[in-house]
């Protein structure tokens, strides 16, 4: 097993504010890890949704843990493993469980609540903001499940949301 206490994700429903952060923190010199479903989408824009999709973000999201586990910096995932997990309600299939249990990111994993005021659709995500609730709903029960602990950034401006961010983990990584 590989735990890397120093990796940390991002993650909530869709239009939550998550690469809005990253992108922050990234100016700000932090190493960040871009989000692979949106990587997906741009390569194959009918792949949305079913457990091939899924399979594609899982086999991204173990190439980007793997490709950095030497890194000793911290490091701001948007999204991890944990987001194939049941997501869509697919059933998660024996290499994803594999992956999960054999690369464990930090404990707390920062969940980003809808926020309907920032909401915007665009060309990758189609989403309704409907959607982003439930998503949200469901990661807040299946991170503990999976062994990490939730913690909600509140809504702001993206310098608070930061210093929230950073202010967590201070000492942890």
């Amino acid at each position: 097993m590989i735990h890397k206490p120093n990796f940390f994700v991002f993650t909530g429903g869709p239009g939550a504010g998550k690469t809005t952060l990253l992108r922050h923190l990234e100016a700000s010199g932090e190493l960040v890890v871009e989000e692979s479903a949106r990587a997906v989408i741009r390569e194959d824009p009918g792949a949305r949704g079913g457990e091939a999709f899924f399979r594609r973000i899982a086999a991204r999201d173990i190439a980007a843990f793997d490709g950095r586990r030497d890194e000793d910096r911290r490091v701001f995932f948007d999204r991890g493993l944990m987001d194939c997990h049941g997501a869509d309600g697919i059933a998660p299939w024996p290499e994803l469980e594999a992956a999960l249990a054999s690369r464990r990111y930090a404990e707390i994993v920062f969940v980003f609540p809808p926020w309907r005021e920032i909401y915007r659709t665009d060309a990758e995500r189609i989403q309704d903001f409907a959607h982003g609730e439930r998503v949200f709903g469901f990661v807040m029960r299946q991170l503990p499940k999976l062994g990490y602990a939730p913690v909600v950034v509140p809504v702001g401006p993206v310098e608070a949301r930061a210093a929230f961010v950073l202010e967590a983990v201070a000492g942890l990584a």
